[in-house]
């Protein structure tokens, strides 16, 4: 069976959000470079970071990385602190562009943000005014009383089949309606307190996150949740049928077949659908 499963809104915004997404993390990353540590306050403590990353000389001349987390540090030569024969925070494989190139890693942060940010924007008032945020992502009642059986079916891989495809499963509702209402905005109001400019129009805009180096950390910390709720999207993408997966988020079509035990006849819908 053939179902119409997203419109031509919802594809748009996720293409253009996984485009933004991709710049912004590596554009990120290489402003984070700049000062590769985080702190918690309005000040920079360089005694007391709640992470660290940097290049270290031990008592044999070989160099180092090491990245500490509240206090406690950690070899990550190679990766973290140091690679490629050079003194960085994230290699250059995972920074955009590639090069230290704080200007630059700024101009695309700052532009794909925007995008991003509008595109949020419209996501919003599509969700709204379409009654999919109510009919779709918001957790009932009901959905709460079946948060353990849909936990279990999403560890062990048994995803629903049939008309029960069709819908959105507790799990899926919390984590898209956390992550497109919860850590999407939190992403952007973080990264406007760390602006001047806002800061100016805006002062107390860093003092609901305990100042301006609490923002930049916490901004940190949801750029990683981002992060992470796409790595097991895709996982999920992957192991209900990418092909169906893709084909529906391109032009918009789904298979299920009834009560089938094929990939096809899984479905893993997206955070935006």
């Amino acid at each position: 069976m053939h179902v119409y499963r997203h419109t031509w809104p919802v594809r748009l915004g996720h293409w253009l959000n996984l485009l933004c997404l991709f710049v912004l993390i590596m554009s990120g990353l290489q402003i984070f470079n700049a000062h590769p540590a985080l702190y918690w306050g309005d000040r920079s403590d360089r005694d007391r970071p709640f992470l660290s990353m940097r290049a270290v000389i031990t008592e044999s001349g070989e160099r180092r990385g090491i990245t500490t987390v509240w206090g406690h540090p950690f070899d990550t030569t190679g990766v973290l602190g140091y690679s490629s024969g050079m003194r960085r925070g994230f290699p250059s494989w995972a920074t955009l562009p590639g090069p230290q190139w704080l200007a630059m890693g700024r101009r695309w942060h700052l532009f794909f943000a925007w995008i991003f940010v509008v595109n949020g924007l419209l996501f919003w008032l599509y969700a709204l005014f379409s009654r999919h945020f109510w009919k779709d992502l918001v957790p009932k009642w009901n959905d709460l009383r079946h948060i353990g059986r849909d936990l279990w079916r999403h560890l062990t891989f048994h995803h629903p089949t049939g008309e029960e495809a069709r819908h959105y499963n507790v799990m899926q509702k919390m984590a898209y309606t956390g992550i497109v209402f919860g850590i999407g905005p939190l992403i952007v109001l973080t990264g406007l307190s760390m602006s001047p400019a806002f800061d100016a129009a805006f002062p107390w805009l860093p003092d609901l996150f305990g100042g301006r180096q609490s923002a930049r950390t916490v901004h940190f910390l949801a750029c990683f949740a981002f992060v992470g709720f796409a790595v097991v999207h895709l996982v999920m993408v992957a192991t209900t049928g990418l092909v169906n997966n893709l084909r529906s988020m391109v032009t918009g079509w789904f298979v299920i077949e009834q009560g089938g035990g094929t990939d096809d006849a899984q479905v893993f819908q997206d955070p935006n659908g």
